[in-house]
């Protein structure tokens, strides 16, 4: 059991620990819980509280799509889509374990890898889009070197990663309160007429460009399922559910919807086009350097996101290894596994050119659609199938109650994401038909959910669930002692 609960730390933990994290993906012991729910509505506000967030606003009035329209569609993609990221949250708690390793309930300890690759691909992938995102405007905006820049926020995030789970909820709670009072001003200034707001360009509605608005919302917060136990599953158990689900949902849509909505009025009368450019051109016409200061906020939000993704990575890429070659995760194995991934973000940022940006944005969004099947199956199960109930030491053997392949969900995830493909679009290398039908907007999302999740229902209806309720006994007898 020592890996599930390492003696070498003791005692009740009331405060952050602010050395270097201890632990993987290995279990949170009661005794080292600590953390307020309160506190998680400020963390994923900040996750969205950058001008990654604003460039969401572009999408409908580029398609012609007004800005109350916009605003409407952002609004209410953004209060779906994060309702699945929610609920994530209550297993944290419950469980101790991060997000990827709860996985091997419903694909078993070795079918987990299936999920794993869509999950980690994303880590590493949003960070590589931040990166460039962040060098390339600010060699635009300063002329700073993008080499030079992107360098320098590789090593910040890996650092961040580092030092873990504490230092994250500090320092995305500092620049929570950084941030806040920046965009406050911009957005009165804004919508008390200091920024001048110009003519609009060709206004039409359309439900398409609708629905792309609504859709791309509601995508954006269903990528952050796979992170929201990682840093809630320190939280001591018996916190109230209802009460984190709210935390995290009201800090995550907020934001969103914030600057979504900042965005769509940017892109319709101010005729923007990128989200650091606009928000320092912006944020200057308010008073000098004030647009520059809100973008050096943000770009440090941005940079302390990347550590997240590296975090959360590492956590990915230790679940993957283990799976196939049984590792201890030590302190030593989850600083290496960060500067892995590190490094590889790194190269493929100074690797890409301007063009090759948007092929990116494809590669993401097959990310999401390897997502969005997982998040079905393992809610459905967390909330429905097991309702919470876990034989958790049996997450750590493949030969423990739910074996190294689960057919079940490696089905249902598999059957989900045949449905979603005529929904694909992307542009350039496959069109779904029924994309094609709805005029380019893709909804993938929708039957991936409904169809895995349904799925996923019809295959667990004949599990006997006697052998399992004896691990869970066992499992808990054995993290008591």
């Amino acid at each position: 059991m020592e890996t599930l609960a390492d003696t070498e730390i003791g005692g009740v933990r009331n405060g952050p620990q602010l050395g270097i994290e201890a632990r993987s993906i290995d279990y949170v012991p009661q005794r080292e819980r600590r953390g307020k729910v309160i506190n998680q509505g400020p963390f994923w506000f900040l996750g969205n509280f950058q001008f990654f967030t604003i460039a969401i606003g572009f999408i409908g009035p580029s398609m012609g799509l007004s800005f109350l329209d916009t605003g409407l569609a952002s609004a209410l993609g953004i209060l779906f889509g994060t309702l699945f990221m929610a609920f994530h949250a209550s297993q944290g708690p419950d469980l101790g374990l991060p997000q990827m390793i709860q996985s091997r309930a419903q694909f078993g300890y070795r079918g987990v890898i299936l999920p794993l690759l869509g999950t980690l691909f994303t880590f590493a992938g949003f960070n590589v889009v931040d990166t460039v995102l962040i060098s390339q405007g600010l060699n635009h905006l300063f002329g700073w070197s993008i080499a030079v820049v992107s360098i320098v926020l590789g090593m910040v995030a890996m650092v961040i990663a580092i030092y873990g789970h504490d230092w994250l909820h500090i320092i995305f709670r500092v620049l929570f309160w950084l941030s806040l009072p920046l965009y406050i001003i911009l957005t009165y200034a804004i919508f008390n007429g200091t920024i001048k707001a110009q003519p609009p360009g060709h206004i039409a509605f359309t439900w398409v460009a609708f629905a792309a608005q609504f859709a791309a919302c509601a995508s954006y917060n269903i990528t952050y399922a796979p992170y929201v136990s990682d840093y809630t599953r320190y939280l001591p158990r018996g916190k109230s559910r209802t009460e984190l689900v709210w935390s995290v949902y009201l800090g995550a849509s907020l934001a969103a919807v914030w600057l979504i909505i900042l965005g769509a009025w940017l892109a319709t009368y101010f005729g923007a086009q990128d989200g650091m450019v606009s928000t320092n051109g912006a944020g200057n016409l308010i008073f000098p350097h004030f647009g520059t200061l809100t973008v050096l906020v943000s770009v440090a939000a941005l940079t302390a996101t990347m550590g997240l993704n590296a975090y959360s990575g590492m956590l990915t890429l230790l679940t993957g290894v283990d799976s196939l070659v049984k590792i201890k995760p030590t302190r030593g194995m989850r600083i290496a596994g960060i500067v892995a991934l590190g490094v590889i973000w790194l190269g493929v940022s100074l690797s890409l050119t301007a063009s090759a940006i948007n092929a990116l944005y494809d590669s993401l969004s097959i990310m999401l659609y390897l997502l969005v099947p997982w998040t079905a199956v393992n809610l459905t199960d967390y909330f429905f199938v097991r309702k919470g109930h876990y034989a958790i030491t049996d997450f750590f053997t493949p030969s423990g109650v739910y074996g190294a392949w689960s057919w079940r969900g490696i089905a249902a995830y598999l059957v989900g994401f045949a449905a979603s493909v005529p929904f694909f679009d992307l542009s350039g290398i496959y069109e779904g038909p029924i994309a094609h039908a709805l005029g380019d907007v893709d909804i993938s999302w929708a039957p991936g959910l409904l169809v895995s999740a349904l799925a996923y229902i019809v295959f667990t209806r004949n599990i006997d669930f006697s052998q399992e309720n004896a691990a869970i006994s066992a499992s808990a007898q054995a993290l008591a002692e």
